[in-house]
């Protein structure tokens, strides 16, 4: 799992001319769900979106506060493309988790995020639909987040040769010749 936070002074979402969800200050997450993610990764994903300290607090001490910490608002959008592998110059997303999958997955992070801070500041986009997204960032601040899964398959070269030697070895196992 994957997303993209930004502090925001205001962000909207617009889907075919008319604006369907709005956020005053706080953050605003583009969230990509892979093939592998489980309630795990979700459950950490919601964790560090809520706790991530990007507000400064009162005496105007920077990266001390959360948006939970602040009271503010959250807007999460759906966004496949952050599942995005290059094939040359070309987009392929087949690490995204699809469609028919995603939808509920998404719905289970939104709920999530819901139940661990306040429903009315939790809004979002329209899952699958085209979407125009307005994010005023303020900073600009954007961190990148990766649940664990996913940030250790891919940027450990040592433990992804260890899993696909130990998948290659069950492979065989099960196949003997």
């Amino acid at each position: 799992m994957k997303a993209v936070v930004q502090r925001v002074t205001r962000a909207t979402v617009t889907v075919g001319g008319e604006q369907i969800s709005a956020i005053g200050r706080g953050l605003c997450v583009l969230l990509g769900v892979s093939l592998e993610d489980t309630h795990k990764e979700l459950e950490h994903m919601v964790r560090k979106i809520l706790n991530l300290r990007v507000f400064e607090d009162e005496s105007g001490k920077h990266w001390s506060k959360s948006v939970m910490d602040k009271q503010y608002e959250v807007l999460c959008v759906s966004q496949f493309t952050l599942q995005c592998v290059l094939k040359g110059n070309k987009p392929d997303f087949h690490l995204a988790m699809p469609t028919e999958q995603a939808e509920g997955f998404y719905n289970s992070f939104l709920e999530q995020l819901r139940k661990a801070y306040r429903p009315e500041l939790i809004k979002d986009g329209k899952f699958g639909a085209y979407m125009q997204v307005h994010i005023q960032n303020d900073g600009p601040v954007t961190i990148e987040l990766e649940s664990p899964a996913t940030s250790a398959a891919t940027s450990d070269p040592k433990q992804l040769w260890s899993s696909l030697q130990s998948e290659v070895q069950e492979t065989l196992h099960h196949h003997s010749f």
